[in-house]
This record gives structure tokens, C-alpha cells and sequence, in this order.
């Protein structure tokens, strides 16, 4: 816990497109910075800058859909800091985006890049959008439109987008060859999590979920946690959540309970893992999945498990069920998955807490490794890749758990102490223009 009581958000200054009763992520993200101001020394002069991101853009999607009819869409693109280097940050197409989910997902791409210490500022982008009621050509329509609409933001050396929930490497390439045509010269380095035969990286679509079970195994040494025959929940199981499920169940544990928009499914004995990342990717979700039976969706919270890996989308563990978590290590694949008072009631509980913004940085991390090889056009192998992420996740997390060692505060608390002062710090050296 923090050595100060938290500061109302309703004490900070807001902008004026902002509703203070309802701030949404954004209000999340700034109790987490007034957590960590009481640590930053004299850089606390600097803290404002956290609080405010540097560059907002809101943009009007209109496609023609296949019937004929023009369609209008909401879009965004944020960049929360840029002290470090360009902005780096997912596209998420999704019917509940809003502005201040995209800001907040912004600043803790901020804190997640200097957390690890890749050269990068924190951005984000989204459409309001339901993609399942697109066709694959309205789809297309759509990103290529959105992305000649921030055209003028992003670049290889100042905004590179990357996918996030509901975007893929398809996305991915519409959007480079839609900035090259804008161009004029194929620029492979505008986006990440591209397809391999157009400059994307091996390893990338594995590397979340990879660093999510990197930082598990380091936490459980530390922690005293056996992974051989641990019982592991995982909430959602796409990319993140199935490659850190089967990882884990690689390494020995058994993945008791999986749940995702389609269903919740529990087995004590533990799931068929590779079986149901067959199902899923067969049926697009783990609902009606044989080895298995049902459960109900708040039963999950409660399931009897070790680890429990929230890799959906935010805002799932809240003051209402931290109290029925049994796991004792809780490793967040998703971003912001836990309210400030839920991360409260599981710290009183004993349980650890791996936030985010270390935990799901293997992303970003092999993000960097695509955007460094398609700038040297030199490409490295799979084995290579995955031992650079390994060592990455592994020295970024001892930092953290020394400083959380040294101050007696959370991972959480931790990791924004050695993020933010490496923010501020950049931002004290550049000094402000003109």
C-alpha cells in the first residue's frame, strides 16, 4: 500500500471534454499516479505532465457499407507521452471504446514501455465499433479510412499502432499499405503485429501471453509458489490468455477454469488445453467445449485456483468480487482488469498482485523487435526472439520487485515508481520547447 491516502480525482483539474462523475479508465490511471508521487523525489515537479496527454485527435469514419448506405464511425488516436521516444500503442476496434478508455490505455502504454525500458512514448487508438457486424470489405473500408484519417499522427519515428482487442495482423496490413499509398513508398515500420511476409516479427503473436507467463514463473520462485500441479483460471483465451494457459500447463500446472464472452467452463482435474485452443479457434470462444462443464459467470471469480490471469478486457476484478478470489497470485494479461479498490481488498487479502504494466509487456517488447528489424531489414529467428523477450521480462521484473522490496508497496505501485521516473527524468533532461 501507498505511504499516502489517495487524492480524489475529483481534485485534479480536468480538460473541459471530461464528465468528473463519470471519468471511466482515465480516473483509474490517476489514483495509480497520485500512488506514486509520494515516491518520485524531486521529479514530483514534473507529475502534471503525467496527467495530461500530450495529443488527442478525434476523427468521423465514414464508409459506404455493402448495402449502399454510408455508415459514420467514432475514432481515436491518443499519445499520452512522447519524452522517450515516438508513441507506441494498440488499435482496438469496439462498440464501448471511448475517449477516456483510449487515454487511459495511452498513459499505461507509457508506463508499460518505460517499465521495460524500450525507447517509447505510450499511445492508443480505437473505433466505436462492433467488427462482427461488418463484412470483411466494409472491415477493410473501415481501416483504411481511419488510418488516412490519423495519417497526419502516426509514423516509423512517431506513432507506430499495433493490434489490440479485435484487430489482428490483417488490420495490421491494411493500415501499412494504407500509409504507403498515402506516402508514396512502402513504409513497413508504421505498424506492428503485421503479417511475416510483410515485415512482421516471429514470435509476436505469442509474446504477450509469453510474458505473461515469464513474469509468473519469476513471481512464483520469488513467492515461494510451486507451477508443478498449480491450478490456473483464465479469463479469456485468445492470444493472451491461451498461449500463457498452455505455457503454464506445459510447465506442469492444470488450467481448472477458463472463461470468455461466449461461456465459463471448469474442470478440477484441469482442461485439455491444446484441445480447447482448438475449439476456440474452430468456434471463436471456449462455450461448448466437451471436456468440461459449465459454470456460471460469476462462479469464476471464486473458483478454487492458485493462479488467476485476467486477460480480457479492463475494469473485471472490482470491490464486488475481489473478496471471492482464492488465487494467491494474480497475473494480469489484460489492461487496467483491476479497480483501485478491488487492488486494495486483494493486497489486505495477501494476494500478489503482477499489474499489468509489467505483466503484458512481452507485446510491446517484441513490437520493438519487429520495428527494429524492418528498420535494419535483418531478421532474426524465433529461439532468438523469445530468449531476448525472456531476458527483457526477467530484468525489468527483478527492478520491480526490488523497488516494491525497498518501499514495502505493491508490484503495481513499483512498477509506475521505475516507469515514471524514467518518464520524468526524460522529460526534465529534454526541458520544455520554446
Amino acid at each position: 500500500m501507498s505511504k499516502s491516502k489517495d487524492t480524489s480525482v475529483a481534485s485534479h483539474p480536468l480538460p473541459s471534454y471530461l464528465n468528473a462523475d463519470h471519468l471511466g479508465p482515465w480516473g483509474i490511471y490517476l489514483q495509480q499516479v497520485d500512488r506514486v508521487t509520494p515516491y518520485l523525489g524531486s521529479l514530483a515537479r514534473w507529475v502534471e505532465t503525467l496527467k495530461r496527454p500530450k495529443r488527442i485527435l478525434v476523427v468521423d469514419v465514414p464508409i459506404e457499407l455493402d448495402n449502399g448506405t454510408i455508415a459514420h464511425y467514432e475514432g481515436y488516436r491518443v499519445q499520452h507521452n512522447l519524452s522517450r521516444g515516438p508513441g507506441k500503442g494498440g488499435v482496438r476496434f469496439h462498440q464501448d471504446v471511448t475517449l477516456s478508455e483510449v487515454m487511459a490505455l495511452s498513459a499505461w502504454m507509457s508506463i508499460k514501455n518505460a517499465a521495460v525500458n524500450v525507447p517509447y512514448g505510450g499511445a492508443k487508438g480505437g473505433i466505436r465499433v462492433d467488427p462482427r457486424t461488418l463484412s470483411r470489405a466494409e472491415l477493410e473500408r473501415l481501416t483504411r479510412r481511419y488510418t488516412s484519417e490519423i495519417g497526419m499522427m502516426i509514423g516509423p519515428s512517431k506513432d507506430i499502432p499495433a493490434p489490440d482487442v479485435n484487430t489482428n495482423g490483417q488490420i495490421m496490413a491494411w493500415m501499412m499499405d494504407t500509409y504507403s499509398m498515402n506516402t508514396g513508398a512502402t513504409s513497413t515500420g508504421v505498424v506492428t503485429g503485421k503479417p511475416v511476409d510483410l515485415g512482421g516479427s516471429l514470435g509476436r503473436v505469442e509474446a504477450t501471453g509469453r510474458g505473461v507467463f515469464t513474469v509468473g514463473i519469476e513471481a512464483a520462485k520469488l513467492s515461494g509458489l510451486s507451477i508443478q500441479g498449480a491450478k490456473v483460471a483464465v479469463q479469456g483465451f485468445g492470444n493472451v490468455g491461451g498461449t500463457a494457459g498452455k505455457l503454464f500447463a506445459d510447465a506442469g500446472a492444470h488450467v481448472v477454469a477458463v472463461q470468455d464472452h461466449t461461456g465459463t467452463i471448469h474442470n478440477a482435474k484441469g482442461l485439455d488445453v491444446n484441445a480447447l485452443l482448438e475449439h476456440v479457434a474452430k468456434h471463436g470462444g471456449v462455450g461448448g467445449f466437451t471436456g468440461a462443464e459449465k459454470m456460471e459467470s460469476d462462479a469464476f471469480w471464486g473458483v478454487d485456483c492458485d493462479i488467476l490471469i485476467p486477460a480480457a478486457l479492463e475494469g473485471q476484478i472490482t470491490k464486488d468480487n475481489a473478496g471471492k478470489i482464492k488465487a494467491k497470485l494474480v497475473i494480469e494479461g489484460a489492461n487496467g482488469p483491476t479497480t483501485p479498490e478491488a487492488d486494495d481488498i486483494l493486497n489486505d487479502k495477501g494476494v500478489l498482485v503482477l499489474p499489468d504494466v509489467i505483466a503484458n509487456a512481452g507485446g510491446v517488447t517484441v513490437s520493438y523487435f519487429e520495428w527494429v528489424q524492418d528498420f535494419s531489414s535483418f531478421f532474426w529467428t524465433e529461439d532468438e526472439i523469445n530468449a531476448r523477450l525472456v531476458r527483457i521480462m526477467q530484468e525489468a521484473f527483478a527492478g520491480v520487485w526490488a523497488v516494491a522490496q525497498e518501499h514495502k508497496v505493491s508490484l503495481r505501485t513499483a512498477t509506475f515508481i521505475v516507469a515514471c521516473k524514467r518518464i520524468l527524468h526524460a522529460r526534465e533532461m529534454r526541458g520544455l520547447y520554446p
